[in-house]
């Protein structure tokens, strides 16, 4: 059977990070976790999104920022070229999903507009059933 080459590159699934996941199920102090965990995405994540929530609109996009590029490194370390989809539905590519979607937010709360719509079409292009908005 001929190769598709139509079908464009195959998905990433980035691996799990029981470590950093098991510090953040035992109720860790987030700061806490990062600073453990400095590559988990997720972390980067969450403290991001809990200074959006605080109003804290610089501090969310530094913490944002950096979860987005530890996620580029743990995608281009699994395979991922530059494009091709980042499913949201592996849980594990959800710490680079939401520090993407944060730093949209947070980008966008600080003017930096281009850069907002950069990552929201980004993480649309990742996945479109990733939700662009937090509930």
């Amino acid at each position: 059977m001929p190769e598709n080459l139509i079908a464009g590159p195959p998905p990433t699934f980035l691996p799990a990070d029981p470590r950093a996941q098991g510090l953040l199920d035992a109720g860790t102090p987030l700061k806490e976790v990062a600073a453990s965990c400095p590559a988990s995405s997720l972390a980067w994540a969450l403290l991001a999104e809990q200074a959006l929530d605080a109003g804290e609109a610089v501090t969310a996009y530094a913490y944002a920022r950096t979860g987005y590029h530890r996620g580029l490194d743990a995608l281009r370390r699994n395979g991922w070229k530059g494009h091709g989809p980042i499913p949201w539905s592996h849980e594990p590519n959800q710490g680079f999903l939401r520090a993407l979607r944060a730093l949209s937010e947070a980008a966008g709360e600080i003017g930096e507009l281009e850069e907002a719509e950069r990552c929201t079409s980004f993480l649309s292009d990742s996945d479109p059933s990733a939700p662009l908005k937090r509930a």
